[in-house]
């Protein structure tokens, strides 16, 4: 299967228009070459997609997509040694993202839109993880150092999330990253940056329930994230594709808080935030909790959560770290939850903007109060990049390690699992 995948994608991509030649023959300028491209109406870049440009130049539209196709082989061991509870393997195709997008700018190139749909939520005749519209939102620019969005986005928080799933080094996130942040959210955001990019900040007021979920109360979600990138501007992509000539460095800080109130789900209002799903934090972490040592039954818990994370990346090597810390505190029994996680994971180019092999190394605890509750990843990947992250062939192996706490669901047993995954992404 990877030998014909390889054989379908090793084609040419694009193809040059007149004024790509001119600019790499130095007949013209960059400059030259931005307002040519500036003035066609409608144009085609890899990665941006189809863009269309009014006469009057007030209005810019631009229609592209992504598609990420996987495979994936587990091989489960056995829970608890018995035949009629062993742990199944499987071998799994799947569209894992098929997304459109849509963005622009209207009226001025200062107030910006964009429209995101995943098509490979609707599966089955139902919508799943949280549903097919993932990103609608406005942006104001007042300047680069103050900018306004409002609509529904990736809550600022964690590095590896805020990267756009096509730019990862891995098929997917870690899973210390799934287990902490919040997820998408509508809301208001404040952000800009200083000094061409060195100095990012974020703040953001969100509702609180997450994607496509809303609410009228008084208890909404706050957070805030900081980056400082004191050797020029870092950008939100795993790998280094590009080859840094210099030495780039980023380091970031986050917090977030939030409430839920009483209701079904968790015993727990509705909601749709990734760390009450199945495999965050908080799920796993409140169904480890000690005998006596629980939530009441639809009681109110504020949810504070930290986490900082650090990027280098030098002529085709990567480095990348995050650190999460949470905790949850039930407001009638003053109960509390943590939990904590970390992940490293890095990369080199065998074959410069190409061959990339890569390592990644998770550890999750989700209730720091209870013993044989962790769950380690180690993953090893190689991927071939054929026009960057617009056309790549990913393929990693994982070892899971589960202890018996956060194992409940396959026996009284800790769990040692392989993966195996290779998957293809388009953009365009």
């Amino acid at each position: 299967m990877a030998i014909c995948l390889l054989a379908a994608l090793a084609g040419p991509v694009d193809a040059k228009t007149l004024e790509d030649i001119l600019m790499e023959k130095g007949v013209i300028t960059e400059e030259d070459y931005r307002q040519v491209n500036e003035k066609k109406m409608v144009s085609y870049k890899p990665a941006e997609g189809f863009t269309f440009i009014s006469p009057d130049g007030r209005f810019k539209g631009a229609i592209g997509g992504m598609l990420q196709i996987r495979y994936t082989l587990l091989d489960a061991d056995d829970a608890d040694n018995t035949p009629s509870k062993q742990a199944e393997d499987f071998s799994k195709f799947e569209l894992r993202r098929i997304k459109a997008y849509f963005n622009g700018y209207a009226f001025t190139e200062a107030l910006t839109y964009k429209l995101q749909l995943n098509f490979a939520n609707l599966q089955g005749g139902t919508t799943m993880n949280g549903g097919i519209l993932e990103e609608s939102y406005l942006n104001y620019r007042l300047r680069d150092a103050v900018q306004f969005r409002f609509g529904q986005d990736k809550v600022p928080f964690g590095r590896q999330f805020i990267t756009s799933t096509a730019l990862l080094q891995f098929p997917d996130l870690s899973v210390v990253t799934t287990a902490f942040v919040p997820g998408y959210d509508i809301g208001l955001m404040l952000h800009g940056k200083l000094g061409d990019g060195l100095f990012n900040y974020r703040i953001g007021g969100y509702g609180g329930v997450g994607q496509n979920t809303f609410r009228s109360t008084r208890d909404n979600a706050f957070v805030v994230r900081l980056t400082l990138d004191p050797l020029g501007e870092v950008k939100y992509s795993e790998s280094d594709v590009e080859q840094s000539v210099e030495p780039l460095v980023s380091l970031g800080a986050n917090y977030f808080r939030d409430t839920l109130n009483g209701g079904s789900s968790f015993g727990r209002e509705s909601n749709a935030l990734y760390f009450g799903k199945n495999t965050g934090w908080f799920a796993i972490g409140s169904q480890i909790m000690p005998t006596g040592v629980r939530f009441s039954a639809g009681e109110p818990i504020d949810f504070n959560i930290v986490g900082v994370d650090g990027v280098f990346k030098w002529h085709g090597f990567s480095l990348q770290a995050e650190y999460f810390f949470a905790q949850g505190e039930g407001q009638l029994t003053g109960t509390v939850l943590r939990g904590q996680g970390w992940y490293v994971q890095g990369g080199f180019f065998l074959i410069p903007s190409h061959l990339e092999a890569s390592g990644r190394f998770s550890y999750l605890d989700p209730n720091r109060a209870v013993g044989n509750d962790h769950w380690v990843e180690a993953s090893g990947g190689l991927s071939w990049y054929f026009e960057k992250h617009n056309l790549k062939l990913q393929s990693d192996y994982t070892a899971i390690h589960k202890q018996r706490a956060v194992a409940f669901n396959r026996g009284p047993f800790a769990t040692d699992d392989h993966q195996i995954r290779i998957q293809a992404q388009l953009l365009f």
